[in-house]
């Protein structure tokens, strides 16, 4: 029996969302059936984030009991906002339909997953990609090949069956993997980012200093990842 049932997926309050971003947008959004094909369209996505996480958190259950060591530190789960999948579609120059967002983007669902080291960031990734009814549509991995600006993190976009009624939807999530020193690198060079109110030369200042962190916490990294190692191989 299930003991508290919530309504994740509203028409109405999805169509009132939908209001607000075209009045934002000045453009006209989904409408009419539309919009309930977009509430069924979350609802699936949200399923297929579901999957994904419980498989994560079995896989960091038996890396526990078998290693002693949770590789996982969190997780953070999000379906993108109806105002960013639009201005995503937008920019891209893609019809505003259903369809479109279904056929050309990946990212809807989304999960990070934060790891303690790099080690275990690869260990997850892998052992979730060889499960047998995941399957892997495209890795971009910035740890191994950091961007420019210093940012690292494994992207993989899975696509998993969600099963409904009407049998399996193969369904994108992309999984961000990285580990609480990129994460937390990250989150500040996010807010830099969109920093609006600050002076170029003061912004160009700070993305120098991090572009050098980011080497320095790598390096960090790799030093406290072969202590750990050296601890876990002793502990054996």
């Amino acid at each position: 029996m299930i003991l508290e049932r919530k309504q994740r997926f509203n028409v109405p309050e999805i169509r009132s969302r939908m209001e607000q971003v075209s009045a934002e947008l000045g453009t006209e959004t989904f409408h009419g059936a539309q919009i309930v094909q977009y509430a069924e369209l979350e609802q699936v996505y949200s399923g297929a984030m579901r999957e994904i996480s419980t498989k994560l958190e079995n896989l960091d259950d038996e890396f526990q009991l078998r290693d002693r060591h949770n590789p996982i530190h969190h997780m953070e789960c999000r379906l993108k906002s109806i105002g960013s999948t639009i201005g995503k579609l937008r920019k891209r120059g893609l019809p505003l339909s259903v369809e479109s967002v279904r056929e050309n983007l990946f990212d809807i669902a989304g999960i990070r997953v934060i790891c303690n080291y790099e080690q275990d960031v690869y260990k997850v990734a892998d052992t979730l990609s060889e499960q047998s009814d995941i399957e892997v549509i495209r890795v971009k991995d910035y740890i191994a090949h950091p961007k420019p600006n210093g940012y690292r993190s494994l992207h993989v976009i899975y696509s998993v069956p969600v099963f409904l009624t009407d049998g399996p939807h193969p369904t994108p999530v992309e999984v961000q993997f990285r580990t609480i020193a990129m994460d937390y690198w990250a989150s500040l060079e996010h807010r830099l980012r969109y920093k609006n109110d600050m002076e170029d030369s003061d912004r160009e200042r700070h993305v120098a200093t991090l572009r050098e962190c980011a080497k320095e916490l790598s390096r960090i990294e790799a030093t406290m990842q072969a202590i750990h190692n050296e601890i876990g191989a002793g502990e054996a």
